[in-house]
């Protein structure tokens, strides 16, 4: 599977999110992967980006604020960063795994 680097400003809202999500929390779910896969400075990125302030898109991520139209499109930007992370943190656990079993002569 290749890389969609940079391929951020062409993800439309409209493909990620459909007219009942909007108005209400995101998904449990959503919430839980984007918390584990970006961090603050993914945050205030896409908060500069997307002209959506960063306290908007913390409110969605954990849920305490709805996904609107006005936010969507932070929000699938922040998709956009947490599948490209979780890509380079498996790479990265992959490593880790092959270094630790060497010092381990598994």
């Amino acid at each position: 599977m290749g890389s969609i680097k940079g391929h951020g400003p062409f993800l439309k809202a409209e493909l990620i999110f459909k007219d009942e999500d909007y108005g209400k929390p995101i998904s449990a779910r959503l919430s839980e992967v984007l918390r584990r896969n970006t961090s603050k400075n993914d945050l205030a990125n896409i908060a500069i980006q997307s002209n959506v302030s960063f306290s908007t898109i913390r409110d969605v991520v954990y849920r305490t604020n709805s996904l609107t139209k006005l936010n969507a499109k932070a929000m699938s930007l922040l998709i956009h960063a947490a599948f490209e992370n979780s890509f380079a943190y498996k790479l990265q656990a992959e490593g880790d795994i092959v270094f630790l079993g060497g010092l381990l002569n598994l």
